[in-house]
């Protein structure tokens, strides 16, 4: 009787562990079934993988095939245009561009920028003309004035530079004789400005200075003014404060203000043309004052005549940007 008591405790401890067992069981079989989907999952993405990458690489080839390496698309002519004096080889040289290139493999924003990159060239347009042509458009900076600028070396003794403002103040080095279309001709000058310091003409920056924007200011209205073709700016000084002193290449010395200028020449055309019809010449005039201006006159054959002056071509005014 007491043996029969004794052996229950062994069969309960018998079931706990075949439930665990069982348990444990089940735990595994889910195991087992998640890591099937999971690997056929992981499959599937590799075949997706495998399939977008065939696609593409089929895409790249196909692409390349006919268009980006198509012999159709090779380029055979470079067309040139500009509103300047640049020759068409030296824009085709900064271009970087050459004949037999792939006309659609061509990085059009990058030939845009090496252009740009180049003082003498304000802006360019870039074309593709299908299938063989690569069309390039230049509009130039145009050198207005000029000014020599005197440095201290180092090491001692004075170095000289000479730079070319356009008329809004950038500043560049005269271009090399090699690249212009044609020779500049000898009454081809451009009005010089002195006074101006080294900080101020930095080449490849615009000119900020209050006395190198007036001057230049001057300048274009000067060139299309009723004294334009009469005399010629040679100097204009730009170290006193608040005005400009002009001297034309008969010795005249004129004095502007920084206010209209438009107005101050159209002055000077008037008592020029009075004191001629007197047979005398300006010597020197303050047009930077309202009332009562100040003229010093001689007689006109005491003034050398005005040197011939080579006729800019016209060029349409364009707005900077």
């Amino acid at each position: 009787m007491f043996h029969w008591l004794h052996r229950k405790p062994r069969n309960r401890r018998f079931a706990e562990r075949e439930q665990l067992l069982d348990v444990k069981l089940r735990v595994g079989q889910t195991r087992a079934a998640r890591c099937r989907v999971a690997g056929v999952a992981l499959g599937g993405l590799l075949v997706l993988a495998l399939i977008a990458f065939i696609l593409w690489r089929g895409e790249q080839w196909l692409l390349d095939a006919l268009i980006y390496k198509n012999d159709a698309f090779a380029i055979q002519e470079i067309q040139v245009q500009t509103d300047g004096v640049l020759t068409a080889e030296a824009i085709r040289r900064w271009a970087m561009v050459k004949t037999g290139a792939n006309l659609m493999a061509l990085d059009m924003m990058r030939v845009k920028r090496d252009l740009e990159l180049q003082p003498f060239v304000q802006s360019a347009a870039i074309e593709r003309v299908l299938p063989h042509t690569l069309k390039i458009q230049v509009v130039e900076r145009e050198p207005v004035a000029q000014t020599i600028v005197t440095s201290v070396r180092p090491g001692g003794g004075l170095d000289q530079a000479i730079y070319d403002f356009d008329e809004e103040g950038y500043t560049m080095k005269p271009l090399d004789p090699r690249w212009r279309a044609e020779p500049p001709s000898a009454g081809e000058r451009l009005p010089i400005l002195v006074g101006v310091q080294a900080a101020d003409a930095q080449p490849g920056r615009v000119a900020e200075a209050p006395q190198i924007r007036a001057a230049l200011r001057l300048v274009c209205e000067f060139d299309h003014s009723p004294m334009m073709g009469v005399v010629e700016l040679e100097r204009i000084d730009v170290s006193v404060p608040q005005i400009l002193q002009a001297t034309t290449s008969q010795g005249a010395e004129i004095t502007f203000s920084f206010n209209d200028f438009e107005m101050q020449l159209r002055r000077w055309s008037i008592i020029n043309g009075q004191y001629q019809k007197w047979g005398k010449a300006i010597a020197s005039l303050d047009l930077s004052i309202s009332n009562n201006l100040p003229v010093r006159w001689v007689a006109a054959g005491a003034l050398p005549p005005a040197p011939p002056r080579a006729v800019k071509p016209t060029r349409p005014k364009r707005k900077h940007v």
